[in-house]
């Protein structure tokens, strides 16, 4: 619960002279009095660098040579299509004319292919950058040349030709659906002004300058300049959660000189124009200036309360605007990245062990060259050698990790625990069990976005009560907040507020709790009753909107009764004080107007116009608004963090109300220290600050989005460094770029897997640039949910997709791995671990061992039998096979055992089928079962005897743990 006051100035800050951040370079990192520098405390040294796989050979001859093929093939494209420089723009109307611009289509795309990129992308880049792809495909092709055939063609081609069929089906299919929603979008309606009256166009066909009418509850297509609305006052509502993902709705006012003419048709009859800045990112600044240059020449500021950007809806009356951005230059589609296919670890390690076993096939090769011989055509059969080894390297691989992928998203599709998840990406579901660091938005993932006023005491804590003489200040302390003009209590309706902020309703109704109502309010005059009966009614002078650099905002009214002028405001207690209770406002007012105007610098002037007002205010009382957290988060992510799961919390919000939710939701401990970065703008102060944080032991971070900015810009690695290091961090005015740049360092500087969470549309971007991302159908919508690999209904589901969910399928898809790959060594055993190195060579050691026994134990102990060796070696293979997967199930189920006789049950039927392999009459003799009993009993027995003393003198830590 965060606490505000009505009173605040501001703390200035000064830059560093330029010459102190030239020789920075050479200043320890822990200078300060009393403190010893130690060499590995220098912050600034040459820039290290991360040595990645890409220094490698292994990594060139694998992947490495087509990822430099499409670099320099992009490079290529990009010289040759150099990209539209962004500029200013003016939008003429009317009667008015200019020189034509060409600007981007406006169409929405989410699709990864096109019908002439699909076919390179997907079987050229995305395949067979995979080392096991490639290398089938180089057999393959070796079997069209006579010199080096050792079978039929098919045997190579048609497994290869499954594996990239079914992954070319499952792409298209995705592509498909997401070409679907995009024309669905694109074709949306919308009713043009032309001077033949409305014309209905497709959504695609809009362009730069056309006049846009956009009706109540439908979506804007391109962003726009609010020209004019239905609404008497000039002014409509908007919704911008899937913009900035909030639920509130914002006030949006239409141009005076548009808005005051008698109908939509005149306005193309006027002369006029819309200078636009450039587009950019930021959503919540526009600079621009509307002029009309006719007989009745004005001109108007415009900024954002003038604009309507695209995917945003319309939630009251009926918007007419003129379309300034298209396409690519709106500020949506500036703010989402494009959707990349994602490869999880375990098909990288893979893939890594793919390239050991190909350096095991070339060993074998020039073994057997060696015993052969170098005469003759010596390099046409060494060829021949690999491809006789080549079954070491399984393809079926790639065909059974997928299945086994699929079945995992379906075993917790159908969890009942976590009613309504659902998997949209089924190629990663094992990620979720390798998640190291876990960002997380704040409202509406970990909060209900639900504000409940606490309380609001008249003067100091503890008084809660209006009196007749008192009770109009109370009221219009809240009075800023910008109510639907709808509302009229007059008439005993029911009534919900909206208003600019979730906490303003909160205030709002909890004020009509206690007796002081809002009847009527609108743009220029509200009306409120006391709680004697008595109704009251102000003018409004002027409104000056909440900033994230003021954190206040402010309103003055004037009483019809008695005419007094009274300035309130309310804003952050952290900036709250004293300042002027009267001046001339009329001399005020005009200096705002011409602030406003100003093309040069307009924010700092107009923020020291309202500045000027601010002086030895009044305080009249604090209020608290609680937005309450969501079921099961406290818990959550308890369990998350004693799982080593990092917990990041991303937020737009501001600094107080972050810190305050990372506290109550145990984020951060009650015990634990907060260490909170210093607003920095240049090098010097960032340099500095990095030397406090290093300081901090087991303290977490609170830095917000710009001072992130400037730490990233010169000091990105040393920054990643210490944030890895702190138990928690909390960025806040963090914008959605930022949030998927984090995401982005934390995976090149860690290397670890990083998840990210969110419920709204200002999320997709980092949940698109995670390992894994995860969407919550929540008030803000669904496009996060959409965008996100997997879709859950509340944060507390979390803990068992990661921990439950995600650690089983990795250690299945591991298990998964080793069996497949070890079948080809012969004989496969799983101990159902991590895929790793050292376990990996284990396997090797047991299969060889195990093969060593079937075959060659067969021909030393049956050597006069060396016709009946293919029968007995066969079966005593299948049934070692089937017992080592037996020896690994921690938990029994019938279909495993309903697994394991089919598979038997298919052998025996196969040797009736194979007569030219296997002799039936003697298949039918003892001497056949007991001598398979025997080589199966020696290459299974021993390893059964060495898990029972592991598992005796070394057991695992799970079973330690008593119920």
């Amino acid at each position: 619960m965060g606490w505000r006051l009505v009173v605040g100035p501001f703390a200035a800050s000064t830059d560093d002279d330029d010459s102190e951040e030239e020789c920075l370079d050479s200043i320890p990192l822990m200078c300060g009095d009393s403190f010893e520098m130690d060499e590995s405390d220098r912050l600034v040294k040459e820039r290290r660098r991360r040595r990645s796989r890409i220094n490698s050979i292994g990594y060139f001859l694998s992947e490495g040579w087509f990822n430099l093929c499409a670099s320099c093939l992009s490079k290529l494209c990009a010289k040759c299509r150099q990209p539209r420089e962004l500029k200013p723009r003016t939008v003429y109307i009317g009667l008015a004319t200019g020189p034509s611009e060409r600007y981007p289509q406006n169409v929405i795309r989410n699709q990864k292919y096109s019908i002439i990129t699909f076919i390179p992308k997907v079987v050229l880049f995305e395949q067979f950058r995979i080392f096991l792809n490639l290398y089938f495909l180089i057999m393959a092709l070796s079997q069209l040349i006579p010199a080096v055939r050792i079978g039929y063609i098919y045997t190579y081609w048609a497994p290869l030709g499954f594996v990239l069929f079914v992954t070319m089906c499952r792409e298209a299919i995705d592509d498909w659906r997401r070409y679907r929603r995009d024309k669905e979008a694109n074709s949306q309606k919308y009713r043009k002004l032309t001077r033949d009256g409305f014309a209905n166009v497709p959504s695609s066909d809009i362009q730069v300058g056309d006049l846009i009418v956009v009706d109540k509850n439908q979506r804007v297509p391109a962003d726009m300049v609010f020209l004019r609305t239905t609404e008497q006052d000039g002014a409509c509502f908007i919704r911008t959660d899937q913009m900035d993902g909030e639920t509130d709705w914002k006030l949006r006012l239409a141009v005076q000189t548009t808005q005051s003419l008698p109908s939509n048709v005149d306005i193309l009859d006027i002369t006029a124009s819309v200078y636009a800045e450039k587009p950019q990112k930021d959503i919540h600044s526009f600079v621009g200036t509307f002029t009309r240059s006719d007989g009745r020449t004005a001109e108007d500021s415009l900024s954002v309360e003038n604009t309507l950007w695209a995917n945003t809806v319309v939630a009251s009356g009926t918007a007419l605007g003129v379309v300034i951005y298209t396409g690519r230059e709106t500020r949506s589609v500036m703010n989402t990245s494009q959707p990349s296919s994602k490869l999880g670890l375990v098909d990288l390690e893979i893939n890594t062990l793919t390239k050991l076993l190909f350096l095991a096939v070339m060993i074998l090769s020039l073994l057997m060259m060696i015993l052969k011989g170098f005469g003759g055509p010596w390099y046409r059969y060494l060829f021949r050698f690999i491809l006789l080894f080549s079954y070491i390297i399984p393809i079926s691989l790639r065909v059974n990790l997928d299945m086994g992928k699929a079945w995992y998203s379906w075993v917790i599709q159908r969890d009942k625990a976590m009613p309504g998840t659902a998997v949209r990406s089924t190629t990663i579901p094992e990620e979720l069990g390798r998640i190291t660091y876990l960002m997380s938005d704040k409202t509406g993932t970990l909060t209900q976005n639900e504000m409940v006023s606490k309380a609001a005491p008249k003067t100091s804590p503890g008084t809660v009560a209006f009196s007749s003489d008192t009770a109009d200040e109370g009221a219009t302390q809240n009075s800023e907040a910008a109510m639907a003009p709808e509302a009229d209590q007059h008439i005993h309706q029911t009534v919900s507020y909206q208003a600019s902020s979730p906490d303003e309703v909160a205030l709002v109704s909890w004020t009509e709790s206690v007796g002081l109502t809002l009847i009527r309010r609108d743009l220029t005059s509200m009306q409120l009753r006391t709680p004697t009966g008595m109704p009251v009614s102000y003018n409004i002078l002027h409104i000056f909107p909440f900033t994230s650099e003021s954190k206040r905002m402010g309103i003055i009214v004037k009483e019809e009764e008695s005419g007094e002028i009274i300035f309130y405001l309310k804003g952050a207690d952290t900036v709250m004080q004293s300042i002027v209770q009267y001046n001339d406002w009329l001399e005020e007012e005009s200096r705002y107007q011409t602030a406003k105007l100003s093309l040069q610098e307009r924010s700092a002037r107009v923020q020291g116009v309202v500045e000027s007002l601010e002086r030895d205010m009044e305080l009249l009382c604090l209020t608290g608004v609680e937005d309450r957290l969501q079921d099961g988060v406290r818990p959550t992510l308890e369990t998350l963090r004693n799982a080593g799961i990092k917990v990041w919390m991303l937020t737009g919000d501001k600094l107080e109300t972050a810190v305050c939710i990372a506290k109550s939701s145990k984020l951060v401990s009650r015990t634990q220290d907060i260490h909170i970065l210093n607003r920095v703008t240049d090098r010097g102060q960032a340099h500095l600050e990095l030397n406090a944080l290093r300081r901090k032991n087991d303290a977490a971070l609170v830095i917000s989005g710009d001072s992130l900015q400037v730490c990233l810009k010169y000091y990105e690695h040393e920054f990643v460094e210490l944030a890895c290091h702190c138990p928690a961090v909390v960025v806040c005015r963090c914008s959605p770029t930022q949030k998927a740049d984090i995401v982005k360092l934390l995976k090149i500087h860690t290397g670890k897997r990083t998840c990210a969470i969110g419920d709204g549309g200002n999320d997709v971007s980092m949940i698109q640039a995670a390992d894994a991302g995860v969407g919550i159908v929540g008030k803000e919508g669904k496009q996060a949910s959409l965008a996100a690999d997997f879709s859950i209904t509340q944060f507390s589901h979390i803990g068992r997709l990661l921990l439950v969910h995600g650690r089983n399928s990795y250690k299945r898809s591991a298990a998964l791995s080793q069996f497949v790959i070890h079948r080809g060594l012969i004989i496969t055993t799983m101990q159902g671990r991590s895929l790793s190195f050292k376990t990996f060579f284990i396997w090797v050691l047991i299969s060889i061992y195990q093969g060593g026994i079937i075959m060659y134990g067969a021909l030393l102990l049956f050597e006069e039998e060396f016709i009946h060796v293919v029968s007995i070696t066969f079966t005593a293979l299948i049934l070692t096979e089937l017992l080592m997967v037996g020896l690994t199930v921690r938990t029994w189920h019938w279909l495993m055992v309903f697994s394991m006789l089919l598979s038997l049950s298919i052998y025996i039927v196969s040797l009736a089928f194979f007569k030219d392999y296997f002799d039936s009459a003697f298949l039918q003799t003892w001497d056949f079962y007991w001598k398979v009993l025997v080589i199966t009993s020696i290459s299974c027995i021993p390893l059964y005897i060495l898990k029972y003393l592991r598992k005796k003198f070394s057991p695992p830590v799970y079973s330690k743990l008593t119920p």
